[in-house]
C-alpha cells in the first residue's frame, strides 16, 4: 500500500511497535513481582534498607522527601492537565484537550486496576519516616508523575522552539525520576514499583498519541512527528491559517 494511508499504517505500526517494545519490560517487572523473583526482591530490599537508614539518619533528607512527594502528588499533575485542557478549549483546540485529560485519566484508571491484581504489599521497615495506603505496584506517584509531564510537554511543544524542546523532555524526565526517588527514599515504594509506573505512563502515552495522529490523518490534516512538533502543532496556529482560501 502506498500514499497516505500507506503512510498512516506506517506510522501506526511503529507507534504500536514502540508500545509494545515498553509493555514488554513492564509485563516482565509484573511477572517477577508475582513470582517473587528472589533477585529481584534483594534488590527492591537493599535499596530500600539503605536509603531508609539515610532518612532516618538525615531528617532533613526526608522533609525534602516529603515536600517533592507532596508537592507532586498525583492531584498536582491533575490540576495541571485540567487548568492547561481549559486553556486548550479557550484557545480552540477542545480535541487536544480532550486528548490530554483522556491520557491522565486512563493512565490513571490503569495504574489502579493493576495494583487491585498484583497486590503487593508496600515496604515494612522499622521507624518509617512515611506511611501510604493501598497496594504497591506500580507507584501512582511515579505513574502520574510520568503522565502529567509528558502530557504538557506534548502540548507545549509547538510553542518551544529549537534547544528548548530538548529542555522540556530533560525537565520532564527529571521531574519523573525525582518524583520516582522521593517514594523509594521516603520507603513507601519499592524500586520496581516506581520503574513499572514510569513505564506504564510511556506506555498510555504513546498509545493515546498513536490514536490521537490516526484520527488526524483521516481528517485529512498532515502528519506530524509529535515528539518533536507535539500531538496537534496547528493548535497554536492564528485562527487565519484555518480558514478555507
Amino acid at each position: 500500500m502506498s500514499g497516505p494511508d500507506g503512510a498512516l499504517g506506517a506510522r501506526l505500526t511503529v507507534a504500536a511497535l514502540a508500545a509494545a517494545i515498553l509493555l514488554v519490560p513492564f509485563m516482565l517487572l509484573l511477572v517477577l513481582v508475582k513470582s517473587a523473583f528472589t533477585p529481584l526482591n534483594r534488590l527492591d530490599q537493599g535499596v530500600a534498607a539503605d536509603l531508609h537508614a539515610y532518612a532516618l539518619q538525615n531528617p532533613a533528607f526526608a522533609d525534602v522527601m516529603r515536600f517533592i512527594t507532596d508537592a507532586l502528588a498525583p492531584e498536582t499533575w491533575r490540576v495541571l492537565v485540567g487548568g492547561a485542557a481549559v486553556y486548550m478549549v479557550l484557545r480552540g483546540a477542545p480535541r487536544l484537550a480532550i486528548w490530554a485529560v483522556t491520557t491522565v485519566i486512563v493512565g490513571g484508571v490503569i495504574g489502579l486496576a493493576v495494583k487491585v491484581v498484583v497486590e503487593r504489599a508496600r515496604p515494612m521497615l522499622p521507624e518509617p519516616v512515611s506511611w501510604a495506603p493501598g497496594w504497591s505496584f506500580p507507584s501512582g506517584h511515579a505513574l502520574n508523575a510520568a503522565l502529567g509531564a509528558v502530557t504538557l510537554v506534548l502540548v507545549l511543544l509547538p510553542v518551544l522552539h529549537g534547544v528548548w524542546r530538548a529542555v522540556a523532555w530533560v525537565v520532564a524526565a527529571l521531574v519523573s525520576l525525582t518524583v520516582a526517588f522521593t517514594r523509594v527514599a521516603l520507603g513507601v515504594h519499592w524500586v520496581s514499583d516506581v520503574v513499572a509506573g514510569i513505564i506504564l505512563a510511556l506506555v498510555v502515552v504513546f498509545a493515546t498519541t498513536a490514536a490521537f495522529e490516526a484520527w488526524r490523518r483521516r481528517m485529512g490534516r498532515p502528519p506530524v512527528e509529535p515528539h518533536m512538533q507535539g500531538v496537534e502543532p496547528e493548535s497554536v496556529a492564528p485562527k487565519v491559517a484555518h480558514e478555507p482560501r
